[in-house]
């Protein structure tokens, strides 16, 4: 019986031990083609570089981005399904789903955050402004007669403006698209005055001339395009950042745990992919911030952070209806 007893212990420990073993799947809940996809696939071949095993991705987009994260919850927790998450599907979903099919917090297992990226405030280029000084008195004297654009109710281009539009105290007309190309597109021809658009295609219409860049909604400015922060154009508590982690299913072994963390550290710190975050415009976190542990006790407060904005803007459980 000790014998036995002996053999389970090491056959118990074998799977983390051996572990990778075989291909990996990066669940990305997101349509193919888009930011997301884009940089999950550049560090998907370097993840697999550094853990000596294939990572194939698989995009499982739809409602915004919950059908996929609820399937990699559900996966088994062997550490061969990996997702990649973000400020959408693990802190806005929880307050603008009246039901939602996993719990961001309790259904996975945080490895870690890599990025993150700012929204930026663009506006028609024949908007009367140059400056957020002068956005804002702009829009503070003729919101009546104003619109904004975003991709849809409760989309990482609808809740930066929502929550620029609570601190300035403005109520100005959400025009929601089936899309953020739609909108860009009745931004650039002027039907609408503004909108809050992911940095990667924000910066390049910006530095066309289509549009006029205002300011990036986050802590930090990004190299892609020369604009100032919120903070530095003199208006503070606004910060609309998306951030981008990786989790596997709750159960997964910690050892397993630990060694994919380790392997997204040396992913994710290869001057390859640092060169192609940045030109998505995407940060690279520093090493204390990608931690598990920092993951899991940045998380909660997220989901709270966006809660508070959502339920104030009358948007709690909207969406999923």
């Amino acid at each position: 019986m000790a014998v036995l007893a002996a053999l389970l212990l090491v056959a118990s420990g074998a799977p983390a031990q051996e572990w990778p073993s075989r291909t990996i799947t990066l669940i990305v809940p997101f349509a193919a083609g888009g930011g997301i996809d884009a940089s999950a696939r550049v560090q998907a071949l370097a993840l697999a570089q550094v853990l000596g095993v294939s990572v194939v991705v698989e995009n499982i987009g739809a409602a915004g981005g919950t059908v996929g994260t609820a399937r990699a919850a559900k996966a088994a927790p062997d550490g061969y399904t990996l997702l990649i998450g973000n400020s959408g599907t693990h802190a806005y979903a929880v307050t603008l789903y009246k039901s939602l099919p996993y719990d961001p917090v309790r259904d996975f297992e945080p490895v870690g955050l890599t990025t993150d990226s700012p929204r930026i405030l663009l506006v028609r280029k024949d908007l009367p402004v140059s400056n957020l000084a002068e956005f804002i008195a702009y829009t503070k004297a003729n919101q009546d007669k104003m619109q904004y654009g975003s991709a849809g109710v409760g989309s990482g281009t609808h809740l930066p403006c929502t929550l620029l539009n609570m601190v300035l105290g403005v109520k100005v007309v959400h025009v929601p698209y089936r899309g953020a190309g739609p909108a860009m597109q009745d931004l650039v021809g002027g039907r609408l005055d503004y909108m809050c658009d992911t940095i990667q295609t924000g910066a390049e219409q910006a530095k066309g001339g289509t549009v006029k860049g205002i300011a990036v909604i986050g802590p930090r400015r990004v190299p892609i395009i020369d604009l100032p922060t919120m903070a530095e154009a003199g208006l503070d508590g606004v910060d609309a950042t998306v951030w981008n982690g990786f989790f596997l299913p709750k159960g997964t072994p910690r050892e397993i745990v630990l060694k994919m963390h380790k392997a997204l550290d040396a992913m994710i710190e290869r001057p390859d992919v640092e060169s192609r975050m940045a030109q998505f415009g995407l940060t690279i976190l520093p090493p204390g911030e990608r931690t598990p542990e920092y993951l899991a006790s940045f998380l909660p407060k997220d989901i709270e952070r966006w809660a508070k904005v959502i339920r104030d803007a009358g948007l709690a459980g909207i969406a999923g209806k």
